[in-house]
């Protein structure tokens, strides 16, 4: 059977003491001569040392990882986030533990919990459903740095915060600049704070061109692609000429109900979505939407978050991120 190399092995083979190779390998080595550390590192390559990552966890008082916690691995706006989240971390030198919960409390409580086991050095959690008493109860118990993305829960010390109001109220001077005024929107029926924003921005600039949203033109669906489909007959039931769908995945759903309905986007119905995922420039037509940078968003929280690792007694960090119309296909002026 094959041994592992150890750092005793490099250490022999490289005529130095343990002790050296350590400092050398976690970029300590300063003090010792250019030979000795090209030495090390050509030695190491030749053996194929790996150092122990718990030994170095306990040299270094830090498991140099995040954890990241998202309601959904399979939906496009977290796996554009967490591309943001992988680039920083590896930037920085930190590994990130991604889980998706399936938008099941008991498993994100689960994931929480074996995570903080695991001595992650802090978190980042993009979930609907974690509630203030968890963030209490498991995170500042614990005493562990976390960032929340689109929470319930309440702010967290450090935010990267999207512009929704001014995101609603682009969605409502597009549909209006195209002369809709029979409007339907479709979210959920327990939106998060920001989804309440963005909502609130959109019914404010309605109003302001004279337009009234009744609380019946408002759909309640889950935000995904399938809650899009299912909800195509209550927005039929409406019989508006443009549907403001509050993500991306439920406008897509939407689009797919709406064809097997007969009913044609744009020419019929016009057709908004929110996010700006990969997805938008591969459907047909293609979605107009609000682009909000969800990679940028993953980097940014990833880089804050670990500033709050690093020095936890920092002032509150604040990062704000614009939000722009997108026009593709999906939305036409009314006939």
């Amino acid at each position: 059977m094959t041994r592992k190399v150890t750092i005793r092995d490099l250490a022999e083979a490289a005529g130095v003491s343990v002790t050296t190779v350590s400092q050398i390998l976690n970029g300590k080595g300063e003090r010792f001569s250019l030979d000795t550390r090209r030495r090390v590192h050509q030695l190491q390559e030749e053996m194929g040392y790996v150092p122990d990552f718990n030994a170095r966890n306990l040299i270094m008082k830090s498991a140099q990882t995040i954890g990241v916690l998202v309601p959904n691995l399979g939906n496009p706006f977290f796996s554009m986030f967490i591309r943001g989240v992988q680039e920083t971390s590896r930037e920085r030198h930190f590994i990130p533990l991604i889980f998706g919960a399936n938008h099941d409390e008991q498993l994100e409580s689960y994931y929480l919990e074996e995570l903080i086991k695991r001595a992650v050095d802090g978190l980042i959690i993009a979930s609907a459903s974690i509630t203030a008493e968890a963030i209490d109860n498991i995170l500042k118990k614990n005493g562990i740095p976390y960032l929340l993305i689109d929470q319930n829960g309440g702010p967290s010390v450090d935010r990267v915060r999207i512009n929704d109001e001014q995101g609603g109220q682009l969605a409502a001077d597009h549909l209006v600049a195209l002369g809709h005024q029979k409007i339907a929107v479709v979210m959920p029926d327990e939106p998060t704070q920001n989804l309440q924003i963005r909502l609130a921005g959109f019914k404010q600039r309605l109003a302001e061109h004279h337009i009234d949203l009744a609380d019946s033109a408002v759909t309640h669906s889950e935000m995904t692609k399938l809650g899009g489909y299912q909800a195509t007959k209550a927005v039929l039931a409406q019989h508006p000429t443009a549907v403001f769908a509050i993500n991306d995945e439920t406008a897509l759903g939407l689009m797919r109900g709406l064809h097997e309905q007969g009913v044609s986007v744009p020419q019929d119905i016009s057709v908004l979505g929110y996010d700006d995922i990969d997805l938008d420039e591969y459907v047909v037509p293609k979605l107009t939407t609000i682009h909000q940078p969800v990679v940028t968003m993953g980097q940014q929280a990833t880089g804050l978050l670990i500033n709050r690792i690093q020095d936890q007694r920092q002032a509150a960090q604040l990062v704000d991120l614009p939000v722009d119309l997108r026009e593709r296909e999906s939305t036409a002026p009314l006939k």
